[in-house]
């Protein structure tokens, strides 16, 4: 089969794209999400995890199936315009390009507070800068970068929880009483345990750099297992170790993890582990927020400069440059919670495309069955109204204002222009 034609440099294969994408999700997410998670749905944690693992699934099947029939940067933006129409690819990418510059931000300030958290916001900065300059050298420096990240934060992993289970039986240092769990309960902790899981669509972005394209849906699954294989064993040990008052209890689980065995000269080690994974997140991150922005630009639903590929390095430097740039303007404004809230609306707005797009594919393209592209819309939609209002409110507001600025820019270019 002939090789699809590509704007840039296909130098990825399958391991290098399930590194990047278990690096991506593999993040920030396992060594905090545990305190909101256990807060909402005490000892019902590990099934709100398994929700949410079952709503991240569904997604991944419908974005993988669709990298592979349409091999090219953007993710869910490119996927919407062939599927539904341009209106509903520029929906996606905006909601993706909103979102995901938060969850830079947010993973570059994660960096400063653990590695220093008296000067959070310069390392913040410098990690920007880092990241920026390694996505910039090319994709196998990312895709190398990657792996590295992974083992180091992997090994730390294991540690942690092979010295917290030495510490089973002993009581946390803390505890809050934790009100009856219900549906909604385990829900909510489902739609906090999902973020830690956003990442698997950092392999569909790539689309145009993975050497095979019809390898993508493999490489998205096998990503997914391996991190719902970690996910299961940390809030395991965390919730047979801490139990559901104590994991509740602190924000920093892992650090509780090693405290409560006695193993206070591991604590530096889990702090690196943190800031590292922090890292790994943010490389994935900005490189998905580049290649979406460049899939965006050369559709004209963004400045037409963010289209340029490098000349020899074959990435689209200008736009991994402008990511990095509004990152840092993000990691400068402090305070991201309302930031933050219009991020958690639009990931799931921009996966609700990707699941509705999954459904218009043909009986031949498809790898899995057409009803869970179905429930992942539904979950999506469902797991959206489930946020509070305001944050609702906020988060379509942002969107729609959105749209509305790319109504009145078509309505004034040229014709020959339109899409």
């Amino acid at each position: 089969m002939s090789q699809p034609q590509s704007r840039l440099s296909r130098r990825l294969g399958t391991g290098d794209a399930v590194v990047i994408g278990v690096g991506a999700m593999i993040g920030t997410g396992v060594f905090v999400v545990w305190q909101p998670a256990a807060e909402q749905a005490g000892s019902w944690l590990l099934l709100g995890l398994a929700l949410a693992a079952l709503v991240a699934f569904c997604n991944a099947t419908s974005t993988a199936q669709l990298a592979a029939v349409h091999p090219k940067a953007g993710g869910a933006y490119h996927y919407g315009r062939e599927r539904l129409g341009p209106h509903w690819g520029a929906l996606a990418g905006y909601a993706f390009v909103v979102g995901k510059t938060a969850s830079c931000a947010t993973a570059a300030l994660a960096v400063g507070t653990y590695l220093w958290p008296e000067h959070a916001t310069p390392v913040a900065l410098a990690a920007v800068a880092l990241i920026t300059g390694v996505n910039l050298a090319g994709v196998q420096k990312t895709a190398r970068a990657a792996r590295i990240i992974l083992a180091g934060v992997a090994g730390v992993l294991l540690v942690t929880v092979v010295t917290g289970l030495a510490g089973a039986g002993n009581d946390p240092a803390a505890t809050v009483a934790i009100d009856d769990v219900g549906p909604l309960g385990v829900l909510g902790s489902a739609a906090v345990l999902f973020y830690a899981f956003a990442g698997y669509a950092r392999i569909a972005t790539l689309g145009e750099e993975v050497r095979e394209p019809t390898t993508i849906p493999r490489a998205v699954t096998i990503g997914l297992l391996i991190v719902f294989g970690v996910y299961l064993v940390v809030g395991a040990t965390v919730l047979a170790v801490l139990g559901p008052e104590g994991a509740a209890a602190t924000d920093q689980p892992l650090h509780t993890l090693v405290e409560n065995a006695g193993a206070d000269w591991l604590i530096p080690v889990v702090t690196v582990g943190a800031g590292v994974a922090a890292l790994g997140a943010l490389l994935s991150l900005l490189a998905g927020v580049g290649r979406t922005s460049f899939a965006m630009a050369a559709e004209r639903d963004l400045p037409r400069a963010f289209a340029a590929v490098h000349p020899t390095r074959r990435v689209p430097h200008l736009a991994e440059l402008g990511a990095g740039v509004i990152t840092a303007v993000a990691v400068l404004s402090g305070d991201l919670v309302q930031t933050l809230s219009i991020s958690s609306f639009a990931v799931l707005v921009y996966y609700a495309v990707a699941n509705l797009s999954a459904l218009r594919l043909a009986p031949e393209q498809r790898r899995w069955p057409r009803w869970l592209a179905g429930l992942g819309l539904v979950l999506c939609v469902g797991l959206a109204l489930s946020l509070p209002a305001r944050m609702v409110v906020l988060g379509a507001g942002t969107l729609a204002a959105l749209l509305l600025l790319r109504a009145v820019v078509v309505r004034f270019r040229p014709v020959t222009g339109r899409t």
